[in-house]
């Protein structure tokens, strides 16, 4: 059996580290040919590196999301390497160093930062790659949110909260706009998850305890969990599911 997204193009934004390294390992592991974009190149080029050392095929480059300048030669990037892209996964995001606080304690800086690259980023990102996928009649676009903002307690991340639930409604109005271009675009929403943001955070220890009080799933949830419903929502077993927010958390949450 071939893997299930042999020779297609994928966007993985943000694979440097993270969820967004472990996406990228398991599309390399499954066929896709990748573009990595992330705000350090350094660590984008370090993942390359390993994808390329078990034969998979990658190229990296140093993009910040936020800038509709960046994301364009993003764009153009792709059509050099490619010719096309099939997949856009929008898994960049400010998260790491960020500190839980008070719901009032945010800075107007911090807020408008959170929302820059979360939102304003993810939006971008498909500004600048639907127009190759509307030519090309068809696409998948997968937005990385959260449920955070649907879990008791969160309040102590505001800022982070709000702005996924920005990109849940952004899927949503995606999906709409493009599908009848033949674009599918779907968003996961993982829980609190080990990477390496969530495990730096102060106090984390008993906020996995807890979380996993809740989950019907009895262990921390792990990088590896995420992957395969990305694979999932990038191939053609998905092709009439668009507009949807699956949650993978261990059953913590459930809608």
């Amino acid at each position: 059996m071939s893997p299930v997204l042999q020779d297609k193009v994928a966007i993985i934004t943000g694979a440097g580290r993270g969820l967004g390294k472990a996406f990228a390992l398991r599309y390399a592991e499954e066929g896709a040919k990748l573009l990595l974009p992330d705000i350090s190149l350094e660590r984008a080029e370090r993942t390359v590196k390993e994808i390329k050392a078990k034969g998979g095929e990658a190229a990296a480059m140093e993009t910040d999301i936020s800038d509709e300048k960046a994301t364009m030669k993003m764009a153009e990037e792709v059509i050099r390497l490619y010719g096309r892209v099939d997949i856009l996964l929008n898994n960049a995001a400010m998260y790491y160093g960020v500190q839980r606080r008070e719901w009032d304690a945010w800075t107007v800086e911090d807020w408008d930062r959170m929302f820059a690259v979360n939102v304003r980023g993810t939006w971008l990102c498909c500004k600048a790659i639907a127009p190759l996928m509307v030519k090309a009649g068809k696409g998948k676009i997968i937005n990385i949110a959260s449920d955070v903002f649907k879990v008791p307690g969160s309040v102590n991340l505001l800022a982070y909260s709000c702005s996924k639930a920005a990109v849940y409604a952004l899927t949503q109005s995606l999906a709409r706009a493009l599908g009848p271009s033949g674009i599918n675009v779907n968003s996961i929403a993982p829980g609190f998850t080990a990477t390496e943001a969530s495990l730096g955070q102060d106090g984390n220890k008993d906020s996995f305890e807890s979380t996993i009080e809740l989950q019907c799933l009895k262990r921390r949830e792990e990088p590896a969990d995420l992957p395969g419903t990305a694979v999932f929502l990038a191939s053609a077993d998905s092709d009439f599911i668009t507009g949807q927010y699956i949650i993978v958390n261990g059953g913590s949450v459930m809608v």
